[in-house]
Formats: structure tokens, sequence, C-alpha cells
């Protein structure tokens, strides 16, 4: 079962690649008494990811900080080291964006949103959404119904149901 809203966020430990290397991130510490948004995307340079997803946050990173958002944080089944090219070349990093790697898939599992698409050669990777989370709950979620649209969970979507 996916995570909705109302949920506490479980924890998970992602990784992000820091000045020494990888690091280990606390999805719990990002979130305790903070607001955050999360969004989640199948795979780093993918299509609708790389052209649609990450830059709809990069372009509404301003609004989100005027709704007193304390950090934006993508999260991808990837390694830490994709993760910050990925963001180098969307703009996410230079924007503020938080780049996190869910390398084994951890966080992703734990709320329910993994699945698998063999055609394309994705497995076990994240569905995209886009979630709100205040203090560690779930405040607002918005979830795709298929990998390749973003609809309900780009940055612009997320802005007008807050």
């Amino acid at each position: 079962m996916s995570i909705s809203t109302g949920d506490q966020l479980p924890d998970a430990t992602l990784v992000q690649l820091g000045a020494e290397g990888p690091e280990q991130v606390s999805m719990t510490d990002k979130t305790k008494g903070r607001k955050v948004v999360i969004f989640a995307v199948p795979g780093a340079y993918t299509p609708t990811c790389h052209s649609a997803h990450v830059p709809s946050f990069v372009r509404t990173k301003a609004q989100f900080d005027e709704k007193q958002v304390d950090e934006i944080i993508c999260v991808s089944v990837n390694d830490p080291f994709v993760m910050k090219a990925w963001g180098e070349a969307t703009g996410a990093t230079g924007a503020g964006i938080t780049m996190l790697a869910d390398a084994q898939g951890e966080f992703t599992k734990a709320i329910g949103m993994d699945f698998d698409a063999p055609p394309a050669g994705l497995m076990g990777r994240s569905k995209r959404y886009a979630m709100l989370v205040e203090d560690g709950k779930v405040s607002l979620f918005q979830a795709e119904e298929s990998p390749g649209t973003c609809d309900v969970s780009g940055g612009e979507a997320l802005l007008a149901s807050m």
C-alpha cells in the first residue's frame, strides 16, 4: 500500500554526494520540524524526468520559497554520483534543489511507490510523485497514474494544490 496524505513519513537512509564523497542522509532528519517538498522520478536523465519534472521545480523554486518551504528534494533510485551530475546538468543544484539517491530503493519501497518496467530497462524504480511533508507528516500527496506523465506531480501542479 502506498503512502497517502496524513501518513507519517517512514525513516530511510538516502545518499548524497558531498565534498568528501557519499554521505548518508536520514529522511527523518531532513523533515523533522521542517516544511519540505519531496518529488520522485523513475530515473535520472530519462525523458520526462529530464525535460519536464525536474525543470518544473527549478522554475517554481522561488514560489515554494515564498510559501515557506524549507527544502525541495528530488529522489531517484540511482546512485549519488549520477544524481550529482544530473542535478548539475538540469540546473537543479544551482537552483537549490537537493538531489538524493535512494540507491537501494529503501525509501521508495517503504512508501509503496516502487515499480518495475522491464521493457524500458527500469527495475526497482520509483513511481513519479510529489508530496508536501510538514514535520515528518505527509500533508499533500500527488502521484502520477503513469510514469511517463508529469501532470499532477510537477512543480506548478503541487503549488496549485497548496
